[in-house]
């Protein structure tokens, strides 16, 4: 933990974002990673910049996405805006990040 101005303990982004609730909507995920041989390297630093830690690398080489835990924020789709590897969509209403501020 970390002092604020105040000289108060800050609490870690961790531990705010643990406040926060998904509601998963099961069998329509809002990003789908579209299949490729060899995955650009745009794709692949996504397992890095991804704040949610989202984006993996199966035993194949292949770039995968778990949608749980999903902070919607459109990091991935900035990231392959060049080169259309990822499909991404809002969650449908009542799906997705329940944010819990305080």
């Amino acid at each position: 933990m970390r002092e604020d101005h105040n000289g108060d303990v800050a609490p870690r982004v961790e531990d705010k974002l643990f406040h926060n609730r998904y509601l998963v909507d099961a069998g329509r995920p809002h990003i789908r990673v579209l299949p490729h041989e060899k995955p650009s390297r745009a794709l692949l630093a996504l397992t890095h910049a991804c704040p949610a830690g989202c984006y993996g690398v199966n035993d194949r080489g292949q770039v995968e996405v778990a949608v749980d835990g999903c902070m919607e924020c459109g990091t991935c789709r900035v990231m392959t805006a060049g080169t259309g590897e990822i499909e991404w969509n809002y969650p449908r209403g009542g799906f997705g990040v329940l944010y819990k501020f305080g």
